[in-house]
């Protein structure tokens, strides 16, 4: 959903939270685009996220073998099994590295992102004020910032990878 954006004329916020959304809901952890990373098939970036809590042991496999996202994130909030240590430290980056890969690897939702030009990206979730803008409007958003720093990314790299092709090589 775009609505109009306050901070200046012309620009919107796009706000995505379900994965059955169109066409934001590729922005979703839950959606169902997969992906290779760290030598495994991740069913979802949701998948992928919450087995890193437990890098290297049973229950990142039972994570990443979960039949849905909403079961591979159950797995891991399961605060019963201890947390990695520097997970707090770590989790941002295993967000952004989830995001590229999963954007990298399918063209039609890199194209979704892509096109959202430099308009701001908000998870419109009222109960995760980390990830997304939270109940009172003001979280911190990560996810969408996430995001917005791989469109640029992605943009970039379509730009170079255009012009190198595009070049001429001298005689």
């Amino acid at each position: 959903m775009r609505d109009p954006d306050s901070r200046s004329e012309g620009h919107m916020t796009i706000y995505f939270y379900g994965a059955d959304e169109v066409p934001y809901g590729c922005f979703s952890n839950f959606s169902g685009h997969g992906f290779d990373l760290d030598g495994h098939w991740w069913a979802t970036s949701e998948h992928y996220f919450q087995a890193q809590k437990f890098p290297g042991n049973r229950h990142a496999d039972l994570i990443r073998q979960a039949a849905t996202p909403l079961r591979a994130a159950e797995l891991g909030r399961d605060r019963s099994r201890p947390l990695r240590r520097d997970w707090e430290r770590v989790k941002d980056d295993v967000m952004r590295r989830a995001v590229t890969a999963k954007f990298t690897a399918h063209a039609d939702i890199r194209a979704v992102l892509v096109d959202t030009g430099d308009e701001e990206i908000v998870e419109d979730t009222g109960t995760d004020h980390y990830w997304g803008r939270g109940r009172s409007g003001t979280g911190k958003n990560m996810l969408g910032r996430i995001l917005m720093r791989t469109r640029t990314q992605l943009r970039a790299d379509l730009t170079q990878s255009t012009g190198i092709r595009g070049r001429r090589q001298r005689p």
